[in-house]
Formats: C-alpha cells, structure tokens, sequence
C-alpha cells in the first residue's frame, strides 16, 4: 500500500514550506522514521521523516521548490508496487477501479479545449461555480499550479484584465480600478509598478521611457567581476519580513544614554564570585534581558502584539533575542522569561542562540514572541535603530559600554555609559508609555537594586 509524505506544519503561523534538498533519491529504499527530506520555512530547516518503509516512488515536490501545508511531498510504495503518479500535491489515487464500460474520456481528468492546466482540486471547484476558464488565470502554486486564491483575484479582476494574481491582490488591497491602469509587462500585462504608478499623480504624469531604453543594461549589471547573491531562502525571508514590518506599523524610535556602571560593577562580582566555574559566563546581555522582563511587568503595553482583533497584552513575555547567522537573522525566544531568575533565564537564552547558529530550533521557538532585545555592542556599535519583528509592540536595540567622562554627584569622573535604543509600534502605544518603559529599564541598569522591586 503506498504511503503520502505530507508537508507537516511546524507551529501555528506556518503554512507553506520550501523543500530544501531530498535526502533520498526516487527508487531508493527507506525506512520508517528515517530521515527523508529537509524543509526550510521561516528561517529554519528542519528534517522530516519517512512515515513508513519501503521505495521512494515519486518525488512530487523537488527541490527548491514551495509546497503548502498538507501538500504531498512524495509517495512511498512497498517493494515491487506502483502507485499511480501524482502530480502537484493531489492526494494519491485509491486502488485503481473496476474496469468499466463507460469510454475512457468519461473516467479522465477535465481537459479544456487547449488541454490540461495544472490546478488544484478546490480550484477547478470555484472555477467552474464562477464560469471562469482555467486557462486565462495564472497559477502560483507549486510548479505554477492555480490555487483556489488565483482563480478567487481572477474572478474579482473581470475577465478583460491583463494582471498576474498577486497585481489583482495589490490593487484589490489599495483599492485600485485595474481597467483605469495601462499595463508595461509583456503583452501589456499590468505589473505591480504599474499599479504603484497609477496612485502616485507625480510618478503617473511623467512620460515612460522607450522600451528599447528600459531594457538597456546599467554599467553595474554587465560588470564582468559581479557576484550575484540570488533572494531566496533565508536572504528573502528576512528582506519579506523586514519590508512587512515597515510597511505594517508606524514605527517610531527613541534613545536614551545610561550609565551603567553599577551594572558593571554587578557584573564584575559575580564573574569573580564563580571564577572557580571554568563554564560560568555572565554578560551585559543576560543582565538586560533580566531587566527587559521585569521592566515590561511594570509597563504592560509594550508586553503586546498587534494582530487583527485587537492590541493583545500579554500576561507573560515571550523574550525574543535577535541571533545573527551567516545567511542572515533569526530571533528564538524563551517562553515565560519573566518567570525565570537571572542565572535561570541566561541558560535559557544561551541555549536558544547556541541552537539557533546550529540549526536545532524548532517552529515554535521562533513564533508568539512578545518583545525582542537586539545587541551590536560585539561589533562595535554605539546605538542604532532596530526594525519592529512584528506582530510585536517594541524592540530594544543595545549597544556597546563605552567608558567617558561624566558628572556624578558634581564631579566629573570616568563612567561606563551605554546608548540604548527603543523602537515600538505608534499604532499599539504612544510615546509617553513607550519611553517610559525605556526610561524604568535604564534606571534599573543604573541601580539594579531597582530590578528587586
């Protein structure tokens, strides 16, 4: 009997996966928990595992390819059988039929006039409830198959627009009349510039330029010695997400320069305290993060998520810590941190950061997180403006200790100052909270006895 391999869902925020390499060629022999693929979602890859023993008949998603959640991936026959192909994600065929006296065009799959067009089931469904010829709407599914969603913006555009379905979404979302905008894509296919011009007067009103012109390479793009980094997989993710981020919160930054050489000098004890623990590490970081916790117990607001129905306030912080990898960023986080002691949550953070660089993190370390610390003192960095990992309300940005001269008490004297940075989402809370969460958690760097209050 064969067996589906399905795209698993990892966490309650994924639905699609792309389909890292294939451990395992077509015809090869597997067995039951052995590891069958990698899959790569969210900044992640993780290992699926064969769902039963026998031959690796088909490879329905291959590599570098994206497939949604519950999609077959591949089918897994016993030695000597063989299934049915699948084709796009479909489910396998059952055991084939009795043989019937129908003509075989009556058993085959809908064909239209100019042939087949790959589509899922649901999508030939809404499809032919709409009157809408498959073959006039673009796919964007696995292997350019028409989903439910494209056959959905094709039936909302009317049949006399040029437009690809993420042009028909865009417009849709930004309210714009696509038979008012005049395609620049091949055939005269409107584009998603095209739409952005038709709602800028000032960019509408200037006169294209020549095709022949457009199309003329710049110096750079013909430069013999350029190396071409593609956006994919992990690079993409982050520039998606970073451009969701500005795009969906009005994002505002504030500073503030402390003086942390109390801190300091908290820091120095206990490092001393357990200089006999060759293991023990206690670094500005672990005390922040610890303060960050109970600083956002004290300022609720900025403890919250911004989704659909509403400003969600957290009763615990989810801690995200932004790690930085070779092929980009990821931002784990410990659940409950505010829960944990000092010495508690920086194990709990230095485990995630050491998986996250190893690539042991799972779905769920990596979503519902609820505030997230970025760190650039290592490289040197003063102060910066972090961007927003949304769906949350507040990031903190944190640079280096610099020592410089400074007034305490009247007197001019050598302190360890640090420059920390907030950006918070001006649609979930306005300034006055926001600074002064930021202004409770410089105090507590300041006098960390204020941390036990």
């Amino acid at each position: 009997m064969a067996h589906e391999v399905i795209m698993p869902k990892w966490g309650l925020t994924m639905t699609e996966g792309k389909i890292a390499r294939w451990l395992k060629a077509e015809g090869e022999t597997v067995a039951e928990g052995e590891p069958l693929l990698e899959v790569e979602t969210d900044k992640i890859t993780n290992e699926v595992e064969s769902p039963a023993s026998g031959v690796l008949a088909q490879i329905v998603v291959p590599a570098g390819e994206v497939a949604a959640v519950q999609a077959v991936l591949a089918v897994i026959a016993a030695p000597g059988e063989t299934p049915e192909r699948v084709s796009g994600g479909a489910p396998v065929s059952a055991a084939p039929a009795q043989a019937s006296d129908k003509p075989a065009a009556a058993a085959a799959a809908p064909v239209e006039e100019e042939g087949f067009t790959p589509a899922m089931p649901a999508a030939r469904k809404l499809a032919k409830e709409l009157g809408i010829a498959l073959s006039s709407v673009q796919g964007t599914g696995p292997g350019g198959k028409i989903t439910r969603k494209d056959v959905q913006a094709a039936a909302d555009a009317g049949p006399a627009v040029n437009a690809s379905p993420k042009a028909i979404e865009f417009a849709k979302s930004k309210g714009v009349d696509l038979s008012q905008v005049q395609g620049s894509g091949e055939g005269g296919k409107i584009t998603k510039a095209d739409i952005l011009r038709a709602m800028s007067p000032t960019s509408a009103a200037k006169p294209a330029a020549p095709k022949a012109q457009a199309a003329a390479p710049t110096p750079a793009a013909t430069s013999a010695g350029d190396t071409v980094i593609p956006m994919e997989g992990v690079r993409k993710l982050v520039a998606d997400n970073m451009m969701a981020s500005l795009n969906k919160a009005a994002q505002l930054s504030v500073f503030v320069e402390a003086d942390v050489t109390e801190t300091a000098r908290l820091r120095n004890v206990m490092l001393q305290r357990n200089k006999k623990n060759p293991d023990y590490r206690l670094s500005y970081n672990d005390i922040i993060a610890y303060a960050v916790c109970r600083a956002l117990k004290r300022n609720a607001i900025m403890n919250s998520t911004l989704q659909e129905d509403g400003i969600h306030v957290h009763e615990h912080v989810n801690l995200g810590v932004a790690v930085s990898l070779p092929n980009g960023l990821i931002v784990p986080n410990v659940k409950n941190a505010d829960a944990y002691s000092l010495e508690e949550l920086k194990d709990k953070v230095r485990d995630a950061a050491s998986r996250a660089r190893k690539g042991g993190l799972n779905m769920d370390e990596i979503s519902g997180g609820t505030f997230t610390i970025s760190n650039v003192s290592m490289l040197g960095m003063d102060g910066f403006t972090p961007i927003l990992n949304p769906p949350e309300t507040g990031i903190l940005g944190v640079g280096r200790v610099v020592e410089k001269p400074a007034v305490k008490d009247g007197q001019i004297c050598i302190r360890q100052m640090m420059t920390l940075s907030l950006t918070f989402n001006h649609m979930a809370t306005d300034g006055a909270p926001a600074m002064t969460f930021l202004r409770d958690l410089a105090d507590m760097l300041e006098t960390p006895g204020l941390m036990l209050g």
